[in-house]
């Protein structure tokens, strides 16, 4: 059975974008996974189709309205579909790679894209979605920060990247950041290939990688090393 993907948004002709190509677009067309969209602002109400209003106890922008979202969710899926919902929200959970790997291993996912100042906070409670976060930044809306997610799980899914280890050594997979990779010319401008990666003995080259991913690490994200000394 594909992976499902079911997206709510105001903005659905957004989709698939740029995930109709390469990897993702491939698996897309060979059914690997599905992809739904479902414009919020068919349940908008009066002659212009309303989505939003005024935020309670005043402020700048505009807030989704609840009676709307929940209209638009409740519209299109079924009572028993027990796929988990992420609201995408600067202020949820950051997403993880291990999250990402352990929704590839599931049914699929429900996103609702927030515009606007956010959403109606009673419509997050009863619709029980989840808010998670793509890093410490704000975008115009949860449409790319959807498709990053998505990207980072469709390409973890069985036969969509050319080898089972491709996704093992990856940043992150390990706790660690990756270690540098390199490639023809042997020399490049007065740099040369490490001759550890031309000896031919893989055990070497396996542990220089396991080196050069701790030291990278420690210089970039030592917060990743804090994380692990604490499990």
């Amino acid at each position: 059975m594909a992976w499902r993907a079911t997206l709510f948004t105001l903005f659905p002709e957004m989709f698939p974008g740029p995930l109709g190509l390469s990897l993702a677009g491939d698996a897309l067309a060979r059914g690997v996974w599905s992809l739904e969209t479902h414009d919020i602002r068919e349940q908008g109400l009066g002659r212009h189709r309303a989505v939003d209003d005024t935020p309670a106890g005043g402020g700048a922008g505009m807030v989704l309205r609840a009676d709307v979202l929940a209209a638009s969710l409740d519209a299109s899926l079924a009572r028993d579909d027990r796929r988990p919902r992420f609201l995408l929200s600067p202020r949820g959970q950051k997403l993880t790679q291990a999250r990402v790997r352990a929704l590839s291993c599931g049914e699929g996912a429900i996103f609702v894209c927030g515009r606007f100042e956010g959403v109606d906070e009673r419509v997050i409670e009863a619709r029980q979605l989840e808010e998670l976060s793509i890093g410490d930044y704000v975008l115009s809306g949860g449409e790319v920060a959807a498709m990053v997610m998505l990207d980072a799980i469709v390409r973890l899914l069985p036969g969509v990247m050319g080898k089972e280890e491709s996704g093992t050594d990856e940043s992150f997979e390990q706790g660690l950041l990756e270690y540098p990779h390199f490639t023809k010319p042997r020399d490049f401008e007065g740099r040369a290939i490490p001759d550890i990666l031309l000896s031919g003995d893989h055990a070497k080259i396996a542990e220089w990688r396991k080196a050069e991913a701790l030291r990278l690490t420690k210089e970039r994200r030592p917060d990743l090393l804090e994380g692990q000394n604490k499990k």
